[in-house]
């Protein structure tokens, strides 16, 4: 369990490993307060193509890593990369293909979470 500046610390890098490949469309999901959730927040993000779904994946790795010597808990999808996880316990990012997340729609499964875009750095 992290403490509240340690997520902050966190969530940051991992905006930024985002961006650094042009990852878009990000959304911050907050689920704190809401009963049975597998993590405080997850961060929400796509690429145009696998190979770019990918390159944000280890951007984030790497970022994540030499900033703040954090590393994920697991990392699952890099095999087709048309979504990726990657769980830092507290915070699970999820890098997905447009149509894969159009699909799947995870910023919506909880009514009452809070989301907050990040907007796109162009």
């Amino acid at each position: 369990m992290q403490t509240k500046k340690e997520q902050t610390t966190l969530l940051q890098n991992v905006i930024e490993g985002i961006q650094e490949k042009k990852g878009k469309n990000i959304v911050i999901v907050d689920l704190t307060g809401i009963i049975g959730c597998i993590c405080n927040q997850f961060v929400i993000c796509e690429g145009n193509s696998p190979n770019q779904v990918s390159a944000i994946a280890d951007s984030v790795r790497e970022y994540v890593r030499k900033k703040i010597s954090v590393k994920p808990v697991s990392v699952s999808g890099e095999q087709n990369a048309q979504w990726i996880a990657m769980d830092y316990s507290d915070i699970i990012v999820h890098i997905f293909l447009p149509d894969r997340r159009n699909y799947y729609q995870l910023e919506h499964l909880w009514n009452d979470a809070k989301l907050t875009d990040i907007p796109d750095l162009d």
